[in-house]
Order: structure tokens, then sequence, then C-alpha cells
């Protein structure tokens, strides 16, 4: 050919397929069924864009979370090589193709295992996207994020290209709620056939997709500082690794909780969108001034986001949700209201409920006032005349959990954790629900009654 390749969007599908004929821009289709060898990344590129490419809905989750047009046609490529970067050899590239002409694209770099992303190797991807005119560059690995708009590589930005990452178990997660019996379901019963395939590979012990099981060794140090009375401060060395394993360890809460409920489980703050260093840097100061962390866990359906908190100086963790107050009712009602939901609570999972019910509080936000009471559900009943003359605000139901040495077990610290969140969601949190307001009535309006209709009433009751 007479023209070098010199951008990709807007490209003639038919000139794209040139320079791959004539040798100048080296690939290989992706198919579903991957000639590497299993736990190969390249291997886990083929499967994945091969199944965007042949599963419609599961395409439209991927490109709508990477803002890639969906329409038209998507070819799905391995084993980049560009004419002019020809020691990179990028894993995947994604085309979206509409009457003949390449409409939108993105490349693909994948890790499995423990292989953490290289951000030198990030940044060479992200100027080679930038050369080629491709606006998108898409990670994954086994490091979770919040969002895919954040990335856990600490990288320049690059003028006209986004940086998006996907963790594997965020993409296995969304393969599996699309196998759910629910609004989402897969409608061809053959490309169900493909999800399930491609949630086995995914599954398979040698395939490099793992989930969150440890936190980074330094949290075990930064436990034991402050427990110890030392003092945490912003250059402390152990402290970006304390931050970045809780924040992943909270996305991983979110997606085992989305793979039980067959429903995506969003975790962070909106604020944070797009900017985990944001994110990162307002932990650290939460941490080193209050010696503790918070996440949020929003669950469609659910009575109230779950807040959690790790307070590092008690090794407790605590979770929470919040109900609305009956309006209806006066103090002694919104009491006996919320003891009943609890009591619901335990006669649907009475053995669970059983082995929780020390650890579970009702908190009582009382209004026009900071200070708050918390009561076990047995003593419900004896705080009524300390409160009486006060109004209710809202109700906490809280778990709260002493982890004791476990908090700074690298390993047992998650797996309390999750087993934690999961005995508080099946025993508590999916069977309470909100005061709902009543809707109006309609008042009936008082007949008015004339003086002669009354004198008439008035003989008959007199005769009577």
């Amino acid at each position: 050919m007479d023209k070098k390749l010199t951008k990709i969007i807007n490209l003639e599908k038919s000139k794209f397929d040139e320079f791959v004929q004539s040798g100048e821009l080296q690939l290989r289709e992706a198919h579903l069924i991957p000639n590497f060898k299993p736990g190969d990344e390249v291997a886990l590129a083929s499967v994945l864009l091969s199944s965007v490419r042949l599963i419609k809905e599961f395409k439209k989750m991927i490109l709508l979370d990477i803002k890639m047009i969906k329409k038209g046609h998507i070819y799905a490529y391995n084993e980049i090589v560009f004419p002019e970067f020809p020691k990179s050899r990028i894993d995947g590239l994604l085309l979206a193709v509409q009457g003949g002409v390449i409409k939108d694209a993105a490349l693909f770099e994948m890790k499995n295992g423990s292989n953490d992303l290289d951000k030198d190797q990030v940044e060479r991807y992200l100027n080679i996207a930038q050369s080629y005119s491709i606006p998108k560059l898409v990670t994954v690995s086994n490091q979770f994020v919040s969002e895919p708009t954040q990335t856990p590589v600490d990288t320049k930005t690059i003028k006209n290209v986004e940086l998006f990452h996907f963790s594997w178990s965020y993409l296995l997660t969304l393969a599996q709620i699309l196998l759910f019996d629910n609004e989402l379901n897969i409608e061809d019963k053959d490309q169900i056939e493909l999800m399930k395939e491609v949630v086995s590979y995914f599954e398979f012990d040698k395939s490099g997709v793992c989930g969150f099981n440890q936190m980074k060794s330094g949290w075990k140090e930064v436990v034991e500082k402050i427990n110890s009375g030392t003092r945490i401060k912003n250059d402390e060395p152990n402290l970006n690794d304390t931050i970045v394993s809780w924040q992943q360890e909270e996305q991983d809460l979110a997606l085992i909780l989305s793979r039980k409920l067959g429903v995506l489980v969003n975790s962070g703050e909106t604020k944070y969108r797009g900017n985990l260093k944001a994110r990162i840097d307002n932990d650290k100061k939460v941490l080193i001034g209050e010696k503790s962390l918070d996440s949020t866990l929003k669950i469609s359906g659910a009575v109230s986001d779950i807040k959690i908190k790790a307070s590092f100086e008690k090794r407790i963790v605590e979770m929470s949700v919040t109900l609305k107050v009956p309006q209806d009712k006066k103090i002694r009602g919104q009491l006996n209201w919320v003891k009943r939901q609890l009591e619901a609570c335990k006669k649907k999972n009475e053995q669970t409920f059983h082995r929780l019910q020390n650890e579970i509080l009702i908190e009582i936000i009382l209004k026009n006032t900071s200070k708050t009471e918390r009561i076990n559900i047995d003593n419900i009943d004896n705080i009524y005349e300390e409160i009486k003359d006060k109004e209710i605000k809202e109700f906490k139901i809280l778990y709260i959990k002493d982890f004791g040495k476990s908090f700074a077990n690298c390993r047992k610290f998650v797996e309390t954790l999750e087993n934690m969140l999961l005995d508080y969601y099946s025993c508590v949190v999916q069977y309470l629900s909100n005061w709902i307001q009543p809707a109006p009535k309609i008042v009936e309006e008082k007949k008015i009654e004339t003086s002669e209709e009354k004198n008439i009433i008035n003989n008959k009751q007199e005769k009577a």
C-alpha cells in the first residue's frame, strides 16, 4: 500500500483490512475458544472480547461502561502491533463499525493473577492510542476500583484518550447477573449458553481470575501502630497500602453481594467518580484524624445504603442501615413499629438472628439534639420513659462486631468482614422496609342540616 496507517477513527473498515493483509498492521481475530493456554493474559483477552462481540446484553453493559457507541458491528482482535511501535504487542482491540467506517475503538491491556498494571506500560499504550486517534484504553486486572472511570495506576492524563479499568471480578459479576432470572436476562437461548461457557472459563481455577482475599501487608503495620498509640503521619510508608486495601475490599464486598442478589451493587461515593486519587487522599485524612475508615454500598430496592465503618482503635466494624420513621404515630407507636420489624427478621431467619442478636443494636436519632440512644431489641420497651418528651428523627439498625486480633490479620480480616456482610444482609437488611406516607383520602363533606330538619330529628328522638 502507498499510504501509511495514521489513524483508526473514521478509517474505512476495508482500508483497515488492507493494512492487516499487507502486514503493516499485525493482529489476530479474537476467538471464544482461544488458541492459548488457560491463564494466559491473551487467552483471557480473547474470551472477553469475543463474548462482548457475540452476546448482545453483555456487549451493552461493557460498552456502556466505557462510553463506546453501541450501534453498528463490533470487531474484536488480539495481539495488536502498530507499525510505529513494533516493540509493543497490545492484548486487545475493539472496533465499532457503522456504514463500513470505524466510528469508535478501544485498546485493551490485560493482567491476570497477582500481576498488577505497570505504569510505564499503561502510559506507553496511552501514547499509542493518541498516535492513532483511538479514544479509549481499557485496563483489566485483579485490582479493584469503585467505578470503571477510576484507575489503580497513578498515570498522567493524555489528551483525547480516556482511561478505563475493570477488575476481572467485576466482569465475572456482570456475566453472572445476566444469568439470573431478572429484567437483565439474555434473550437468545444460544447466547445464554455462550455466557455460561464464559462464566465457566473465568471461574476455572487456572484462568487467572481471582477475587480480593487479603489486605496488603501495610494494613497490619498501621493497625498495630494505631493500637500502640503511635501517631500516624501522612508520609507513613504503609498508609497507602492500608487505604488501597480497604477500597479494594469495599468493591469486592459489593461484587460478592451482587452475585448473591443478581443485581449490581455499587460502592463508593459519586463525588469520587473518575478520581481515585481524591478518594485515597480523603481516606488518608480520615484515617489519620479519626482512626477509622468508611464505606458505602448502594443496593437498588434496599431500605437504605449500607454504611460500613472500621474503627482501628477499638478493632470493631459496624454496619448500619437507616429507617424512615412513621410520621402517623407517636413515640410509643414508632418504637413498636421498629420492634415489629426486627421480630419479623428473627422469624424469617431465626438461627442466624439468634447468633447475631447480641451484636444487633437499634440507634434512635432524636431531633434537635446530637444525642443518640443505642439499645438492644430486648430493651426497646424500657427506653420510652427516657425519650417520651422528644421527637424521633430516624432509626438505624446496626450490626457491630468485635474483630479482636483478626482486625490486624490481613487474610482473616477479609474473611470475617465478608461473612459479616452476608449475615447482616440475609438476616436483617433484606427484611426491613421504610414507612411509606399513606395516600391522602377524600374527606366526605358534612351535610348541613336546616333548622326544620333538626326539629324533625329532635321530635323523633323524643318520641323514641
